[in-house]
């Protein structure tokens, strides 16, 4: 508690939102399980503490990009499955097997440097394989699918635990594309039972989009993302495909909150900020926070039309937002003093600002927001906002 109060700038996550919004995503999708997707740190969240709190509320297996992120888990007790996103380095794959990690393979390579690393612990280890089937950013070829999967099935060293792909556009329901992708791997399903294959222990397509909005997309498993944060996937998506099916909304789990640091009060026509491209019209208060870009605030937040919350209101981001501060408009004889709590993400009296209105005014998407809330800001779990654990 020292360190966050000694910065004056934190980002309360509500565990209890996690867990509320795993059960909405296991009711929305079941009979489907969900898998929780916490990589880059649980989304900016705390990947260990949303880990537990997503398997408290229902997931039953966690997903990361990279072996380290799993080394994390692992390291923290964590004993639930955690599938690895993208194929792991050769060089990594006797940490993945140590750490009782499930690679994701689709070269020849990454077959064969996973079976290398489990003949060298003595060990059969569990492997899933991708298929691309339109995204085209990684995953294995359909022609080449089959020859895959059966050196995974013949290897001694290896259990076939999964088939999967991912959607491109799954985040645009009316989109024609994501029933071809969903075809095409229905079609790569037949044709392995057909040649005699045995089918994996779970298939799975659906990301946090299609878990919401493509019921044909969820098989086994539904992987969740931003939606265990409490975002929906975009616009398109309408809040009550979620709250019908799921018995209630997504809750977003984080809240960015400072204090302020100074205020000082400027005449009519003073300028602030680097540039000093914000003209004050009128006698105001301006009020110094002590976070800027280097934590996650973006610096295009205040030619967007950013505003923060102060007191209970919605106030303009004064002036172009620096490395470590920025500067906001009380107006005039507003009342506020160094130590006003601000809330820059979350909610104040009646007033919310969330991360995806930043996204909005910024041209880009909640989960970037979010990622790029920086590792100096301290985060502090809490049970539905009673205080920390």
């Amino acid at each position: 508690m020292a360190e966050i109060w000694q910065r004056r700038a934190w980002a309360e996550v509500d565990l209890d939102a996690i867990a509320w919004n795993a059960g909405v995503l296991r009711a929305v999708a079941s009979p489907a399980a969900v898998c929780a997707v916490v990589k880059a740190d649980g989304y900016g969240h705390g990947a260990v503490p949303v880990a537990a709190a997503a398997l408290a509320g229902g997931a039953t297996s966690l997903a990361v990009a990279l072996v380290e992120e799993g080394v994390v888990l692992r390291e923290a007790g964590l004993r639930s499955p955690i599938l690895l996103l993208s194929e792991p380095a050769a060089e990594a794959m006797g940490e993945v097997v140590a750490r009782d990690l499930v690679p994701t393979v689709y070269t020849q390579a990454g077959v064969d440097a996973i079976r290398r690393a489990a003949a060298r612990a003595s060990r059969r280890v569990d492997v899933e394989v991708k298929v691309d089937t339109g995204m085209h950013r990684v995953g294995a070829d359909l022609d080449k699918a089959r020859e895959l999967v059966e050196q995974v099935v013949q290897a001694p060293e290896l259990r076939y635990a999964g088939l999967w792909t991912h959607l491109a556009v799954a985040d645009e329901p009316a989109h024609r594309f994501t029933g071809e992708q969903l075809s095409r791997f229905d079609a790569l399903r037949s044709s392995l039972e057909a040649a005699g294959l045995p089918a994996p222990a779970r298939f799975h397509a659906a990301n946090s989009a299609g878990a919401i909005a493509h019921a044909s997309s969820r098989y086994d498993i539904v992987r969740c993302g931003i939606s265990l944060y409490g975002y929906l996937p975009s616009a398109a998506i309408p809040p009550e495909l979620v709250e019908v099916a799921g018995g209630g909304p997504l809750r977003p789990a984080l809240t960015w909150k400072t204090q302020v640091s100074l205020v000082r009060e400027l005449a009519a026509g003073e300028r602030t900020s680097y540039g000093r491209a914000y003209a004050l019209k009128d006698r105001a208060d301006i009020a110094t926070v002590p976070v800027g870009y280097a934590d996650g605030v973006p610096r295009g937040l205040f030619g967007s039309g950013g505003e923060l919350l102060v007191g209970g209101r919605r106030r303009p981001v004064a002036g172009t937002v620096t490395m470590d501060q920025l500067l906001v408009d009380c107006g005039p004889d507003s009342g506020v003093k160094p130590g006003d709590e601000v809330v820059l993400i979350g909610s104040q009296g009646t007033e919310t600002v969330t991360a995806q209105e930043w996204a909005d005014r910024l041209g880009t998407i909640s989960y970037e927001i979010l990622c790029r809330i920086g590792p100096r800001l301290p985060r502090r779990h809490v049970r539905g906002g009673a205080g920390p654990l």
